[in-house]
């Protein structure tokens, strides 16, 4: 019973500030699509795959220890790639206008569960450039890595491609997330409005607040009503 009573409760407060609740979703759902449509610059992502293989021969060359440690160099491969002396050579056979740090945050490396495989994904802001550096940064480790480890066998499995649709931002998926965080807020402030609101509005917020009957209702009158209803009290009482 007092389940249905809280439900009750809870439905009549969320009645009473449904307008501000809208509100409040319609605000968060009209900032998510001016920023992601008007604010936030398109990024582009260009992916390019290598194959890495280490110096041997013979049968090593099948060992399982020799496959072990080919997987455990997968992680050195990710940071060399990043590092500075693959970046400084990128930036300059590209003439790029920026920094290697700031090069090195586009470039993403990833390599799937035991696979010697390795993905380049590049973000930019320009779909042709994104592609450009992915290309440049796999040719670039192709042409260094011999000089720094014993690896002498690295195939370029996939060319990066110009992609024409942006990955960020993700416009419909901002926009959903900003609608829910408007709601929750907006309920949110209904349930605080409604916890410091002690004024009585009804005969049935006395009935549920001080749980005492009700013995008679008083209604407001206006100015108007109350003079038109002069003249007659003014005849009875004569």
């Amino acid at each position: 019973m007092n389940g249905t009573l809280d439900f009750k409760r809870i439905l009549k407060i969320l009645t009473r500030r449904l307008f501000l609740i809208i509100s409040f979703l319609f605000i968060s759902v009209a900032m998510a699509i001016v920023v992601s449509f008007y604010v936030l610059k398109p990024i582009y992502q260009a992916e390019t795959q290598i194959l890495v293989n280490q110096k041997n021969t013979g049968e090593e060359a099948y060992s399982w220890s020799v496959l072990e440690t080919d997987l455990q160099l997968i992680d050195t491969y990710n940071v060399i790639i990043k590092s500075p002396v693959i970046v400084n050579k990128v930036i300059e056979k590209l003439d790029l206008k920026m920094t290697p740090d700031q090069l090195s945050g586009q470039i993403y490396v990833s390599n799937e569960e035991n696979s010697k495989v390795l993905t380049i994904s590049v973000e930019d802001l320009d779909s042709t450039q994104a592609a450009e550096i992915a290309n440049t940064v796999a040719n670039v480790f192709k042409e260094e890595i011999p000089n720094l480890m014993n690896v002498d066998n690295i195939t370029i499995l996939a060319v990066a491609g110009e992609n024409a649709s942006p990955v960020k931002p993700n416009k419909p998926l901002n926009i959903a997330i900003s609608g829910v965080i408007g709601l929750l807020l907006g309920i949110g402030l209904a349930f605080l409005l409604e916890f410091f609101d002690n004024t009585v509005k009804s005969e049935n917020d006395i009935d549920e607040i001080l749980a005492l009957p009700i013995m008679g209702i008083v209604s407001s009158i206006s100015d108007k009503e109350y003079d038109r209803s002069l003249p007659s009290r003014l005849t009875r009482g004569n």
